[in-house]
């Protein structure tokens, strides 16, 4: 995506009179629930518009490094300053601490992807758990683990818990998590697992019968402060906002799970 269309993603405008814009710059992969956690705050925070940028990881990169390095100042796009960064995982976010493109020290931890076991929702006898399902003879629709993110961690969950002999031969492998919703949906398959924010998206067709939080290791996804950050203050209430009951449960709305540092 290149920055011109990443530009146009930018949500609600610009922020209204007496309003202080406050730029979140973030990957696709979490931009719904960032959405969400942004307009939690403002809600508590009714002189700050939230504003969010969105590209790929990379060109989050590309785009931080070009601003903090422009002789006219740490601008992108000509449309002002970015506040925190939340690129999907934390892998991006580590990069750019070790360059100082984000403030050390200031990483949040705000979501962890799970995995989610799902049925149409429609049926009625469904099994509500995947040890339920591994005792009865229906089928379990799961990704390709060969070339998904998805199919690698339910294969590491399953033989992890056990319970990989318990279904095989009862395995519907789908190219990828869509594939997953239309086995699931089709019949092909009595049940599927997916990540929880995909669940969410197609909520009305499936529901949500167990979340799956072992066996496998949870992608985290964390915020840090940006280093030319123009309100300091505004970005560290935001930050510790991430942790509050309120954003909590937002998060889980979204379908993610709480990270560990924000449990009580």
């Amino acid at each position: 995506m290149t920055l011109v269309c990443a530009s146009l993603l930018l949500f609600d405008g610009s922020a209204r009179a007496g309003q202080e814009a406050f730029v979140i710059a973030g990957s696709p992969s979490v931009k719904g629930v960032i959405d969400r956690l942004g307009a939690g705050f403002e809600r508590t925070h009714h002189d700050v518009r939230t504003r969010l940028y969105v590209d790929s990881g990379l060109e989050l990169r590309r785009t931080i490094a070009g601003m903090e390095n422009s002789m006219v100042g740490q601008y992108f796009i000509g449309s002002g300053p970015i506040h925190v960064v939340a690129p999907g995982g934390d892998e991006v976010l580590t990069r750019l601490e070790q360059k100082y493109y984000v403030l050390p020290g200031t990483k949040h931890s705000y979501a962890v992807e799970q995995l989610v076991l799902v049925v149409p929702e429609s049926l009625v006898d469904a099994a509500d758990s995947l040890e339920a399902l591994s005792r009865r003879t229906g089928r379990l629709a799961v990704a390709d683990p060969s070339h998904t993110r998805l199919g690698a961690q339910t294969g590491a969950m399953l033989r992890t818990l056990g319970l990989e002999a318990s279904f095989k031969g009862r395995l519907d492998v789908a190219t990828d998590s869509r594939g997953v919703l239309d086995h699931v949906l089709s019949g092909q398959a009595d049940a599927g697992i997916l990540f929880g924010h995909e669940a969410v998206k197609a909520q009305e067709r499936v529901r949500v019968v167990a979340r799956l939080e072992k066996g496998y290791a949870q992608t985290v996804h964390s915020m840090a402060m940006e280093r030319y950050c123009p309100n300091r203050s505004l970005c560290e209430e935001f930050l510790g906002y991430l942790c509050s009951a309120e954003a909590q449960a937002i998060v889980r709305e979204a379908g993610y799970g709480v990270p560990s540092a924000c449990r009580p």
